[in-house]
């Protein structure tokens, strides 16, 4: 059995490996992809997404734009290398922080930084995973912090969803608030109560009886951290999961199974067939780990010969 052939990488993925081919020519030396996504982030930085252009880039690196396409070819590959500038990769004070839980709260907190740093980062629209190294570092940094819990690789990757996808909700509303505060030259403080005001205008009692009930309560005025609060009731909720499954207290979920599974638990033949199963899940991590190690050495192969060509 003959091994399945590689895929064809993008041109942006392979650029943010390191995998693509460099220009034949080019301008000067001074021109680089290194230093086109430097700039074009600097813009954004300033000026916010829409303002990055491949004219733009070109005007600030004293190029023309032709001649930026000679090391990147399209918009899109840019702004991959954008994304991938700005996230950066986690820090190692945050890969050792303490527990899982500690570990996957310091990832929190260190995304929701880089978010705040580079908000035109969050204008970028989703369209899958990305699939480059300084992404692949974060989401192994979140199964490294549960590496040591039960469970599963699929259930890890949902934990390390609601970590991340807290950190880009929390980013958005934040990074939106402090573009008011910019705009407008008032604080956070004067924002809430401008809003708190306006609810208790709009907002009665006959028609939403428990909004109005939270405005009396001064639930808009209130300035703790209801993202913070949220995650945190979120993981804990994961750590009540993980102590019933690793006690035998829960059964995970499996759609294959019949809902009535209890009442034929003491049958032969199911007793089997879930042995089957249980198997067939370990042998599938265990393929997957064989799998991941294979990448790593065929990475470090490529790595040591293309010095040589």
């Amino acid at each position: 059995m003959t091994d399945a052939a590689e895929p064809e990488l993008p041109r942006g993925i392979a650029l943010a490996w390191g995998v693509a081919a460099n220009p034949q020519r080019g301008p000067k030396r001074e021109m680089s992809v290194e230093r086109i996504v430097e700039a074009a982030v600097e813009i954004a930085d300033a000026e916010g997404l829409g303002a990055v252009s491949m004219a733009a880039v070109a005007a600030r690196l004293g190029f023309t734009p032709m001649s930026l396409y000679r090391y990147v070819n399209a918009k899109e590959d840019l702004i991959l290398l954008m994304q991938e500038e700005a996230t950066g990769t986690p820090s190692e004070a945050t890969r050792t922080a303490g527990g899982w839980r500690e570990r996957l709260e310091a990832l929190y907190r260190e995304q929701l930084q880089h978010y705040l740093t580079h908000p035109w980062v969050l204008d970028i629209p989703i369209s899958g995973v990305p699939a480059t190294p300084n992404s692949a570092a974060w989401m192994d940094a979140g199964l490294s912090a549960l590496a040591d819990t039960p469970l599963t690789y699929s259930e890890r990757l949902a934990v390390m969803l609601l970590v991340t996808g807290t950190a880009h909700w929390a980013g958005t509303v934040l990074a939106g608030y402090a573009r008011v505060e910019r705009e407008r030259g008032v604080d956070g403080e004067a924002i809430s109560r401008s809003e708190d005001a306006m609810f208790r205008t709009l907002i009665t009692a006959d028609a939403y009886p428990q909004l109005r009930a939270a405005i009396e309560a001064g639930a808009f005025l209130d300035d703790s951290d209801p993202f913070s609060f949220a995650l945190a009731r979120g993981l804990e909720g994961v750590s009540d999961y993980i102590a019933a499954t690793a006690d035998g207290r829960r059964e995970r979920p499996r759609p294959w199974v019949v809902p009535d599974d209890a009442d034929i638990a003491d049958d032969k033949r199911f007793r089997e067939a879930r042995k089957a199963v249980r198997e067939a899940e370990k042998a599938l991590r265990d393929a997957h780990r064989l799998q991941r190690q294979a990448a790593r050495e065929a990475r470090d192969r490529r790595a040591r010969q293309r010095p040589e060509a």
